[in-house]
């Protein structure tokens, strides 16, 4: 097999930040065709509903429904599924969904409010979304972990009603993707994807009924879909490719890294695995392991596309540095095989999830540790957070004002509108203020 050709940064010499840069920059730029072909299926399905939908799931996907409705899964589908699996897959879907569960059930948010001094009483109402559309991908890709970790934090959170969307090309549907809904909680399943699923989900069609929010992975037309659609819909976020930064000292075990770098590099082309270590002799045997087990892989052409297009083995010159080149990146996955994570870990501002110690592996958190695998990617983790319960709730001001607490708080409004010569806001106020007679 040929050699694998990852590149080598060092942080010391000339050019780095340069060459760093270049390799953050996966294009996330779309095409003008694909957006195009987008805009088109969300108009059809805009104008024509089930019909639009059906005419794409033909094309795309292979199906012959003669109704929309044919497309539905009936919970003793989702039910049978889930009975029919071996017993291990059975029990590993039902470990991951209770712990998914149980972390998740420490982020709801509670309302709450207090009286000032004037006796206002002013507060917040936490209040669920109504319905939320996941869409899960189908066809080669099959995620049951996706629809555990996007389905559970919005039955957590109180949502109405979760209808999922997973593509079937050709009707095959994979049997533990329908067990992971029975398992969630999933209200409705349809069996479409794509854009067209997207746009269903966003503006309703006769069958499919429109969401507040819509969230999970899918394709580059799904992203665009997604971004397309909101503003008349809530989305989680436009994904980018799967990344993960790996910091290592003298103690970390060459295999392991490398696995761990494998483990992201084999979900696409596109996927980010990037090293930071101080250590010469570590990363000369990390080179080492990635050349001697890539063979091994079932995956081993998506994982040499991505390390030789993506990835990078960085020497930096201290765990210092190496913190502050990750912050840069920002990465979706950040793990730190070192002797001492805790206080490495205090200090990184930029990830979407951290991995402390060599046996805190990105996989578990990918599958069962608890928190979400839905994560920031592309650096947007300098702003965003994962995906949890606190997206399928909504905030709302509570302001009641007393009589008193009304004609202090009329004076200071009073001030400030007029400054911004608003006067029909300033004499509003001032009708609040005591002893001013109505105008």
């Amino acid at each position: 097999m040929a050699t694998l050709k990852v590149t080598e940064l060092d942080t010391s010499r000339p050019g780095f930040e340069a060459a760093l840069t270049a390799l953050l920059e996966r294009s996330s730029e779309t095409g003008a065709e694909v957006e195009s072909a987008v805009r088109a299926i969300i108009e059809a399905v805009r104008r024509d509903g089930d019909q639009a939908v059906l005419s794409y799931s033909r094309r795309f996907d292979g199906l012959a429904a003669e109704r929309l409705s044919d497309l539905e899964l009936g919970a003793e589908r989702l039910s049978a599924a889930l009975g029919a699996l071996p017993s291990h897959e059975r029990s590993a879907l039902e470990i991951a969904a209770g712990r998914i569960r149980a972390f998740h059930e420490r982020q709801r948010e509670q309302s709450w409010e207090y009286r000032d001094d004037d006796d206002n009483v002013l507060g917040q109402t936490i209040t669920p979304l109504e319905r939320v559309g996941l869409y899960v991908p189908g066809g080669r890709a099959a995620y049951p972990s996706s629809v555990l970790m996007t389905a559970i934090p919005a039955k957590v959170a109180g949502v109405g009603e979760v209808v999922m969307v997973v593509p079937a090309p050709e009707g095959d549907v994979n049997p533990l993707v329908l067990a992971a809904a029975h398992v969630a909680g999933v209200d409705r399943v349809f069996t479409i994807g794509g854009a067209q699923a997207v746009a269903a989900l966003a503006f309703g069609t006769q069958t499919v009924p429109r969401v507040d929010k819509i969230v999970g992975p899918g394709n580059i037309f799904v992203a665009v879909a997604k971004r397309l659609v909101f503003g008349h819909v809530g989305i989680d976020m436009v994904a980018g490719p799967s990344e993960v930064v790996v910091i290592c000292d003298e103690t970390a075990d060459p295999r392991w890294a490398a696995m761990d770098l494998f483990a992201q590099a084999e979900h696409d082309e596109l996927a980010q695995s990037i090293l930071l270590t101080p250590s010469a002799r570590l990363l000369s045997a990390v080179r080492e392991a990635l050349e001697r087990l890539l063979p091994s892989l079932e995956r081993r052409e998506i994982v040499r596309a991505a390390l030789e297009n993506h990835g990078a083995l960085v020497r930096v010159r201290d765990l210092d540095e190496a913190v502050a080149v990750a912050d840069r990146i920002a990465p979706e996955h950040l793990e730190l095989m070192v002797a001492d994570p805790r206080t490495l870990a205090a200090r990184v501002r930029h990830a979407g999830a951290i991995f402390l110690g060599a046996h805190s592996a990105e996989v578990l958190g990918d599958y069962c540790a608890g928190p979400n695998h839905v994560l920031p990617t592309a650096g947007t983790a300098r702003f965003s957070s994962p995906l949890g319960v606190y997206d399928f709730q909504k905030r709302t001001s509570i302001i009641m004002c007393s009589p008193p607490g009304a004609a202090r708080l009329a004076e200071t409004a009073s001030v400030l509108a007029r400054a911004e010569r608003l006067t029909a806001h300033a004499r509003s106020a001032e009708l609040r203020m005591a002893g001013r007679k109505q105008r």
